[in-house]
């Protein structure tokens, strides 16, 4: 086997493995300590079949020792917004498998889902594309106190609309005139506007097609605009570094989160959010369990057998 050969078949590896750990990050918090080393070293049936050699193991153990420590920190970020009412928009921008929705999921998986949102809007419907460009995106910008991740966002315009041909050329100059002004009002009415673009490889975007293509479990994330975009890679790159150019401004700069590698790409950009803020871990009121009320005269009453889910498992 030559050495490219190796290459590809330790990057399909990761890509299994990477599926695996996605179904096991929900699960680990609520285990055994013990089961849950014996998960993260590679032993035992829970691993998929995928924990590979010692550096590999090594290195799924610093992913997760890595995410929950950063998680629990989102935690203590997402008090901190709620009791400073501060308010916070995050872009995430990318090509297609790029690794924007992992790093998303990662964020507000133990979040509040109504102090930290996610808004992913369609294609714009007929109505839509009469209304002032920026118009659909701010009615869900944040109010005080709130935290709103935009998978992927206005900056259509400067992508896909523009290399699809979906707007004019005037439409997309005016994007460009008007998107820094639009950004640096958000940012004087109090808004904290965080942007992030996702950069990945030719190489790895076109494994990680392939990867969903053979996964019946994940070709709904593939759409006929997606194969599109992978035919018009070049195209895409040119309007991407004009975007860039444009659009980075003081107010509201870009950062570039390197992708390749999922796991470092999601550590990476949550700990460099963190960073983004002065948060402190407000002063809990600590919590006590009330005492549950009983009453002699309550009985509790059957439920009918027709309502029961039947236990198949």
């Amino acid at each position: 086997m030559n050495p490219n050969d190796e290459a590809l078949i330790r990057r399909i590896h990761r890509e299994v493995a990477d599926y695996y750990d996605e179904e096991l990050e929900l699960e680990l918090e609520d285990r055994d300590p013990s089961v849950v080393q014996a998960i993260l070293s590679g032993h035992g049936a829970e691993n998929g079949g995928v924990a590979g050699d010692d550096e590999e193991r090594a290195e799924r153990q610093m992913y997760f020792r890595e995410l929950f420590r950063l998680q629990g920190e989102l935690v203590k970020l997402q008090s901190w917004v709620q009791a400073t009412g501060h308010k916070v928009v995050i872009l995430f921008e990318g090509r297609d498998a790029a690794g924007k929705g992992g790093v998303i999921k990662r964020i507000t998986q133990r979040l509040n889902p109504r102090v930290c949102r996610v808004a992913a809007l369609p294609a714009p419907n007929d109505r839509e594309r009469t209304q002032w460009y920026f118009q659909r995106y701010v009615s869900h910008l944040p109010a005080a106190g709130e935290m709103v991740l935009f998978d992927r966002s206005w900056y259509n315009r400067a992508g896909v609309e523009h290399v699809m041909g979906f707007c004019t050329d005037e439409q997309y100059e005016e994007f460009f005139r008007s998107v820094p002004e639009f950004e640096r009002m958000l940012v004087r009415s109090g808004i904290q506007l965080i942007k992030y673009w996702f950069s990945i490889s030719d190489e790895e975007q076109h494994l990680r097609f392939l990867s969903r293509i053979h996964d019946p479990l994940k070709q709904w994330k593939l759409s006929p605009m997606d194969l599109e975009s992978r035919r018009r890679w070049e195209d895409y790159t040119r309007a991407k570094e004009v975007m860039l150019e444009r659009t980075h401004i003081a107010e509201a700069p870009w950062w570039v989160v390197q992708a390749v590698d999922k796991k470092r790409a999601r550590l990476n950009c949550i700990h460099h959010l963190l960073q983004q803020m002065p948060y402190v871990e407000p002063q809990q009121t600590p919590i006590v369990l009330p005492e549950r009320e009983r009453h002699a005269d309550y009985v509790r009453q059957p439920v009918p057998g027709q309502m029961i889910v039947p236990e198949i498992y």
